[in-house]
C-alpha cells in the first residue's frame, strides 16, 4: 500500500487546482490563456465538478424518482395493511406495521396507525412515536397535519392531506401528501408519498 503524507507548507491547493486546469485545457487545445479567463475556467471546472459528484451521489441516485413510492403505491399499502389488521387483529397487525423491514415498509413508503386522538398506536418509520400522542404535531410551515388527518376521517371517512415532513432516509424536509383511511374501529391508517 503506497502512502502519502501532504505537508502543509509544500501543498498548495490554488496551484494544484491550476496546473490540472492548465493539464485539461491543453488536452483540449487550448494554447494560450489569459489569468482571468484561467481563474473563471478553473472555477466553472471545480464547480462541475462538485455538481456531478454530488448530483451523482449514491444517496441521490438511490430516491430518483422512479426509486419512490406513488399515490398508487401509496393507497394500496393502505389498503393491505387494513386486510391485515382485519385477518390478524390489532396487537400482530400494530406489531407488523411497526416493523421497519417488515411487509408494511416499501423505499420510502410506510404505514402509521393514529387513535381518534391523535395517539400513535402503530408506525413503520420511527417505533420511538408509538405510544405518543401527535395532535399537536406541526410541519415547518407550522400546519397541523395530524389534526387535519383526524378532521379529514371524521369528516369523509378517507383522503389526502398535504404538508412538509422529514424523508424518512435522506432527513430532507420535503413535500409530502398522505393518504388516510377511517377504520371500523375509529383508528386511522395511512401512508405517505414524498414529492
Amino acid at each position: 500500500m503506497m502512502r502519502v503524507d501532504i505537508n502543509k507548507e509544500s501543498f498548495n491547493f490554488k496551484k494544484m487546482t491550476e496546473k490540472l486546469a492548465i493539464g485539461f485545457l491543453k488536452i483540449l487545445n487550448y494554447d494560450e490563456i489569459s489569468s482571468p479567463t484561467l481563474e473563471l475556467l478553473m472555477k466553472r471546472f471545480f464547480l462541475s465538478l462538485f455538481l456531478i459528484f454530488n448530483v451523482l451521489s449514491p444517496a441521490t441516485q438511490a430516491f430518483a424518482a422512479n426509486d419512490r413510492g406513488n399515490a398508487e403505491e401509496a393507497v394500496a399499502l393502505v389498503k393491505k395493511g387494513t386486510a391485515f389488521l382485519k385477518a390478524n387483529g390489532i396487537e400482530q397487525g400494530y406489531a407488523a406495521i411497526s416493523d421497519a423491514k417488515g411487509q408494511f415498509v416499501d423505499r420510502d413508503l410506510y404505514l402509521f396507525v393514529f387513535d381518534a386522538t391523535g395517539k400513535t398506536l402503530a408506525h413503520g418509520a420511527n417505533a420511538k412515536l408509538i405510544g405518543k400522542n401527535l395532535i399537536d404535531l406541526k410541519d415547518s410551515d407550522d400546519k397541523y397535519f395530524i389534526k387535519e388527518f383526524l378532521e379529514l376521517a371524521s369528516k369523509k371517512g378517507k383522503g389526502w392531506v398535504d404538508y412538509k415532513w422529514p424523508h424518512p432516509i435522506t432527513k430532507a424536509i420535503e413535500h409530502k401528501s398522505t393518504y388516510i383511511e377511517k377504520l371500523e374501529n375509529g383508528t386511522i391508517i395511512g401512508c405517505g408519498i414524498y414529492k
